[in-house]
């Protein structure tokens, strides 16, 4: 029997459906063996928290053993330690509460007097008490008399419901019951952590080992990216809680708050929680504060503590201290929030941030995880290039002015240019040549970039002036707002009429590099302008001392930039063509030819060609330079000459 292998195909599952699945199937499982694998993951993090003192206790020559045990011991004392203490601060309070239950009866009748007074509240309870009153039954109609009522005259018996005595034997067992599965799940996480941290190089062998032992340094690099960022991650983020929890323990002492103490750990532990963690440890101190001042001051000090420190440590100390550790991005953070207390509850919310940044080492060193960084990760998802290439693709000038301006702020815009945008376009040059976009399209970008171009145009030098040297060049480039100067021009390099053309050779998208080129070079001082080949017999070119031709594939159309070269030279035979080929390509045969007079693939170095061709022109016909003057620029590299 011969079966066919295209009709058994369509049985079979795309990779989409599977991983579908596969996914399913893991957040089934994960949920219904959360018994299991929510101790299994403390234990985990717990020992990336307890690894480092091991190791330091290791390298004091201390065994193994003895140096788990003490790190263990020594951790289970401190947290008994604690938890005795806020116990003992929780039995105080209890003890008082009944003093500040008065002062807060007071103020919750205070404030709902207040309410009472409010002609919005009086018109709002007048409505609801018409609204009942519709809502009443009617007398002899939807009236139904109750029958112990009607027996009683028409009064309603009182009953009172008394719970049954629970036996002290009952109550003991209740209370066991509901301490069992906390102590026990304590007792298996510990346990975890122990063999764990005593067979650490083991345990990190077999994960190798399941791994592929074919690559072992990929899952060696990414079980130690893991484990440095979740060890950072813990130690750094306890000390900032440990710090947080001791100025609101200082704080609300200074304050008056009773127990300042419960609410400072309170505070340390709280933060763990991501988001929310912050404003439910401040509730109860709030609510206390309430209860015990008579007044508002209190309350009102509580708060603008909690108001201050908090944006204060979250949002500037701890970005600084921490800086980019987790790798995650903030949506990331409150979606993976979201999914694990979901999926574990309370415990999952704690674990949420470092099991959601494992799932992003996995992501950036497994190739077929690589949508885990994408998804999760901080990282931009789209290059410089690719988001410019984007914006104008959308229309969105405004955003693609906005990365432009950040991109200029920190280089300048030649780097901008030379960077982003010019690899922008060379990316629409790359769709053009397999059909993606048309010559509408094409007109459309080369419509933005002219926009984006006017959005960030800076202002233009009135003179010009030589720099003395390439160290000053190079300052100047670093600054757009300082563009290199020349001085003792001819008239023609400086306008009104255009000094340069920069032609776009073939496409539009050729224009719009065009364009960027002679932005550039107004910026040196130069005038200059951007045209479309078939406008070149429209220019006035008597004024004119250089023309660049800007392609994008020159290397890809060879024959097409040679014929335009030609022809344009017989439209202006004692012009000076310099060849732009943003694609890189040297143009050897035209150089050789002389049919252009150099080459350049950057921005930058078309510009310093354009200098020294300038300076060479005005300097020909003055006196010869004195001692003092510097000698010329020597060319730029990337450029190409005869």
């Amino acid at each position: 029997m011969i079966t066919n292998p295209r009709a058994a195909g369509r049985g079979l599952l795309s990779p989409a459906t599977e991983a579908a699945i596969l996914a399913m199937a893991i957040v089934t499982a994960l949920y219904l063996g959360r018994s299991v694998f929510v101790p299994l993951a403390l234990a985990v993090l717990l020992s990336f928290v307890l690894s480092p003192p091991v190791v330091w206790l290791r390298k004091l020559q201390l065994p193994r053993a003895l140096a788990v045990a003490a790190v263990v011991l020594v951790t289970v004392v401190t947290v008994g330690a604690l938890g005795l203490g806020l116990a003992r601060q929780v039995g105080d309070l209890g003890k008082d509460l009944p003093r500040y239950e008065s002062t807060l009866r007071e103020k919750l009748k205070t404030l709902r007097t207040g309410f009472a007074q409010s002609s919005l509240v009086d018109r709002a309870t007048a409505t609801l008490n018409e609204l009942s009153k519709e809502l009443e039954p009617r007398a002899g109609i939807d009236a139904v008399p109750a029958t112990g009522a009607a027996r009683d005259g028409g009064r309603p018996i009182r009953v009172e419901v008394y719970p049954p005595t629970e036996p002290p034997l009952d109550r003991l067992q209740r209370i066991v019951a509901a301490l069992l599965h906390p102590l026990t799940t304590t007792g298996v996480v510990l346990l975890l952590v122990i063999f764990i941290l005593l067979q650490r190089e083991d345990i990190r062998d077999r994960v190798i080992r399941l791994a592929g032992a074919g690559d072992i340094e990929t899952t060696t690099t990414a079980l130690n990216d893991a484990a440095e960022r979740l060890s950072r991650l813990f130690l750094v983020q306890s000390a900032m809680n440990v710090g947080y929890g001791i100025v609101i323990t200082l704080a609300l002492w200074a304050i008056g708050v009773p127990s300042p103490v419960l609410w400072g750990v309170l505070a340390a532990l709280m933060r763990f929680v991501p988001y929310i963690g912050a404003i439910l440890a401040a509730v109860f101190p709030l609510l206390l504060a309430a209860a015990v001042d008579p007044g508002w001051t209190m309350a009102l000090s509580v708060l603008a503590l909690y108001l201050v420190i908090e944006p204060a440590v979250g949002h500037f100390l701890e970005p600084w201290v921490q800086g980019q550790s987790t790798g995650l991005s903030p949506l990331a953070i409150v979606v993976s929030a979201i999914f694990w207390t979901a999926l574990w509850g309370p415990i999952g919310l704690l674990l949420a941030t470092p099991l959601t940044m494992c799932l992003v080492v996995l992501g950036r060193h497994v190739e077929g995880l690589t949508f885990l960084d994408v998804v999760l990760g901080d990282k931009p998802a789209l290059a410089p290039p690719e988001v410019f290439y984007q914006r104008l693709l959308a229309g969105s000038t405004v955003e693609a002015a906005e990365q432009a301006e950040e991109i200029i702020t920190e280089s300048s815009l030649v780097g901008y240019f030379d960077a982003v945008a010019i690899p922008g376009l060379q990316l629409a040059t790359g769709d053009r040549l397999r059909g993606a976009i048309d010559d509408a399209r094409m007109r459309e970008l080369l419509e933005g970039t002219q926009r984006l171009l006017d959005d960030v145009a800076q202002p233009e030098p009135a003179t010009s002036r030589l720099p003395a040297t390439n160290a000053k060049l190079a300052e100047n480039a670093k600054r757009p707002q300082s563009a290199p100067m020349i001085e003792h021009l001819d008239t023609a390099w400086l306008g009104p009429a255009p000094g340069v053309l920069c032609v776009g050779i073939r496409t539009p998208l050729d224009t719009a590099a065009a364009a960027m080129l002679a932005q550039a070079i107004r910026q040196a001082g130069i005038s200059a302008q951007a045209i479309t080949v078939t406008q070149l017999a429209e220019i006035d070119l008597s004024r004119v001392k250089l023309v660049w031709l800007s392609s994008l594939d020159a290397a890809h159309s060879n024959a097409h930039v040679r014929y335009s070269v030609r022809r344009l030279r017989r439209l202006a035979p004692g012009l000076a063509f310099c060849g732009a080929f943003w694609d890189g390509h040297d143009a050897k045969a035209m150089l050789e030819q002389a049919l252009i007079a150099s080459v350049a693939s950057t921005v930058e170095a078309a510009v310093q060609s354009t200098i020294e061709r300038a300076q060479k022109a005005g300097t020909a016909t003055e006196p010869p330079a004195s001692s003092d003057d510097r000698p010329p620029l020597p060319v730029a590299a990337g450029v190409a000459t005869r």
